[in-house]
């Protein structure tokens, strides 16, 4: 059932503030078209303390953020200003090019964060014939599973490429246990059972594959010479 496990890469962005890159790896380079996937934190800042992901640039590339708490201002070179709060999608889309930030706004930054909780959550694509109402660009499914200790939640084949990645808990696909930090790809062609042995935090992933990209740094393109 598992076609490849994978352990992210851990980078620290300063003052403790960590962010897990599950993708893409040697194992991996891609789960449809996912071609990044990194968990930020989490992590409790002190009072003045913040996120601070500078201004960067990306071309080719769609970024989704999904938080489960706190919150995050997002500025960008189209004079784009958004707070991006729990259970909110933010989808950035950088065709020929943009630039953008993320950090912690002033007000939180000083008082602290907030907490969202909640089930299964389809952020983006369709799932169980729900579909979300966030545009895309090609057949995708992102979803968030709060499972208790001893419940489940079923992977469906109707994506050709899926994953799972345990945020928080412990999770059996099988007869094997996966506790969190940890992304599980799935083999194509069946419906999957993911059951969370703890209380567990499940993003599940995936979609129809994108076909060769080229990637460097933050900018992918399907030709070289872009």
């Amino acid at each position: 059932m598992i076609a490849a496990l994978i352990v992210p890469k851990t980078r620290d962005l300063g003052d403790g503030f960590q962010v897990r890159r599950a993708l893409p790896a040697v194992e991996k380079r891609a789960v449809g078209p996912f071609v990044f996937f990194d968990q930020m934190g989490p992590v409790r800042l002190a009072a003045g303390k913040g996120l601070d992901v500078r201004p960067h640039p990306h071309i080719g590339l769609a970024t989704i953020t999904y938080l489960f708490s706190g919150e995050i201002l997002h500025r960008d070179s189209l004079g784009t200003v958004q707070p991006i709060l729990p259970g909110e999608v933010n989808w950035m889309t950088a065709g020929r090019g943009i630039v953008h930030s993320e950090r912690t706004p002033p007000a939180l930054r000083a008082a602290g964060p907030a907490v969202l909780e909640g089930g299964l959550r389809l952020i983006a694509g369709t799932l169980h014939g729900a579909r979300s109402p966030v545009p895309t660009f090609s057949p995708i499914f992102y979803a968030v599973a709060e499972l208790a200790a001893g419940a489940s939640v079923t992977v469906p084949a109707e994506h050709e490429e899926r994953a799972a990645y345990v945020a928080e808990g412990e999770v059996e696909v099988g007869s094997r246990r996966f506790p969190a930090g940890q992304l599980l790809v799935f083999k194509s062609g069946k419906d999957l059972l993911v059951k969370a042995s703890l209380a567990s935090r499940v993003l599940l992933l995936g979609g129809e594959p994108l076909g060769e990209r080229h990637m460097w740094w933050n900018f992918v393109s399907s030709r070289k010479e872009r």
